[in-house]
């Protein structure tokens, strides 16, 4: 089953939200504040972005800034990086799709459509 982790405030989630409706994709909606993607997700995630972990982070929000992760981020371990993104919903870049073939950070319609027309999700 694929899982779409998703802000229900954010704009960018409910349109991919509507994609996957619209497109008849199956799948499991979890709110990221409240269940944060786990780490095993998130290391098949970060596999997707070439291993770039700074993709993964939520770079435009409040608790980013607060926790200076733009100055503390290139220290951190990749472990440690995970830790933080599993253990705070608000970290993680939305929507993050964890599908069976693939996964998918942030919404790009015409990326998400080519990955559905691949049969990838």
């Amino acid at each position: 089953m694929n899982i779409l982790y998703a802000y229900k405030n954010c704009d960018t989630c409910r349109k991919a939200l509507r994609f996957l409706r619209e497109s008849q994709i199956p799948h499991d909606l979890q709110p990221i504040r409240e269940t944060p993607p786990t780490a095993g997700e998130l290391r098949k995630a970060l596999q997707s972005v070439g291993g770039d972990i700074r993709r993964l982070f939520n770079t435009s929000g409040a608790d980013f800034r607060q926790l200076d992760l733009k100055t503390a981020l290139p220290t951190l371990s990749e472990e440690e990086a995970i830790a933080l993104l599993s253990g705070n919903g608000n970290l993680v870049k939305c929507p993050l799709l964890i599908g069976e073939k693939t996964t998918l950070i942030g919404f790009n319609q015409e990326q998400w459509q080519v990955t559905l027309d691949d049969g990838d999700i």
